[in-house]
């Protein structure tokens, strides 16, 4: 919980500095589109119907009750803004979420990463820029489970339950071109690595790549 507060409390920093920024220089604000991937660990954890629910077990053919635990992949929405503060330097924010829970066994989950990045950008012309972005940041697994009753054959009704959260620090990298549409429209390509120790708690390995595509708009010189 203070690791998520010392996050924030520099998100809201980053975007204090905007309207100061965009007198002074080019900013970016985007939506982005993607998916990040991780292998599942290959373990199972015991639905609700088994003596021992929730708890771990093996995946075999002779335990109906255990569920495996999946792998990370689906569909990421995406939401950023940079600070491009020289031609060739800047600062960024972005946090890429996925919208609809997956199931991670008898419960359900969902991954969110943010981070916060320089950008190196070698390459800046009107119509391209190529973007290195490295940083530091969270990933945070959310758990929940839904359930289901009835009172006789006239109300039934769905509910979901938080049981808790993983959260872990995270290193990222990204590399990205920047295509300008028109002056002020882009749209950004983005291949990303996430490192995040210990995210074999919840998946198969702490190297988590993924891809975005960004489209933004740009205020200011640039």
């Amino acid at each position: 919980m203070k690791r998520t507060s010392r996050y924030l409390s520099l998100l809201f920093l980053f975007l204090a500095t905007i309207p100061f920024a965009a007198a002074q220089s080019a900013v970016d604000f985007q939506l982005g589109f993607g998916t990040v991937h991780d292998k599942s660990t290959g373990a199972g954890i015991e639905n609700q119907n088994s003596p021992n629910a929730f708890g771990t077990c093996l995946v075999v053919s002779t335990d109906p009750t255990c569920q495996q635990t999946p792998s990370l992949s689906g569909f990421f929405l995406g939401f950023g803004a940079d600070i491009m503060l020289s031609k060739h330097f800047g600062v960024g924010g972005e946090a890429s979420v996925t919208p609809v829970k997956r199931d991670y066994g008898p419960l359900s989950f969902r991954q969110t990463f943010y981070d916060f990045n320089a950008i190196l950008a070698p390459v800046n012309e009107k119509k391209v820029v190529v973007q290195l972005q490295g940083g530091i940041g969270g990933a945070k697994t959310g758990f929940s489970f839904t359930s289901s009753g009835c009172v006789g054959t006239a109300v039934c009704s769905t509910s979901s339950q938080p049981v808790g959260s993983s959260n872990h620090f995270q290193i990222h990298a990204g590399v990205g071109v920047q295509i300008y549409l028109n002056e002020h429209v882009f749209i950004r390509p983005q291949f990303d690595l996430h490192y995040v120790p210990s995210f074999t708690d919840q998946f198969g390995s702490n190297v988590a790549p993924g891809a975005m595509i960004w489209i933004g708009y740009t205020i200011g010189d640039r």
